[in-house]
This record gives C-alpha cells, structure tokens and sequence, in this order.
C-alpha cells in the first residue's frame, strides 16, 4: 500500500463523524488490505453498554487502496 494511500486511510477513519456504515466499511477496506490482523476487546461497560476494541495488523505494501 503506498503512503500516501495509508495516510488516506488514516484521515478517513480518524473522524468520529462517520455513520456506523461507513465507519463498517472503512474497516473492512482497512482489513481487506492488511497481512495479518487481530482484534482485542478491551473492555465493555456494563453500566453503558460501551465498548473498545483495539485492531492490529499490518496493512500490505501493494493492494487495492493504491488507487485512492
């Protein structure tokens, strides 16, 4: 994946605005694009029903993205 692609990818998916679908497939893009990946769910607040998960991986150096 070329920098300014992952740079792309980072501007896109650092916005707390996005609609939960787009923020989906802005996800998927992101591991469709990666070697290895691995999600880590840190916590859920019971009280809140809140969430955090954490993602891993490594995003490949040729792929799809290369076109953005």
């Amino acid at each position: 994946m070329a920098k300014s692609s992952i740079k792309h990818l980072v501007e896109e998916l650092n916005v707390t605005q996005l609609s939960c679908a787009t923020l989906k497939n802005r996800i998927r893009e992101m591991l469709d694009n990666s070697s290895q990946c691995k999600a880590i769910l840190e916590g859920i607040n019971p009280d809140t029903d809140e969430y955090r998960i954490v993602l891993h991986g490594i995003l490949e150096t040729n792929g799809a993205m290369d076109s953005n």
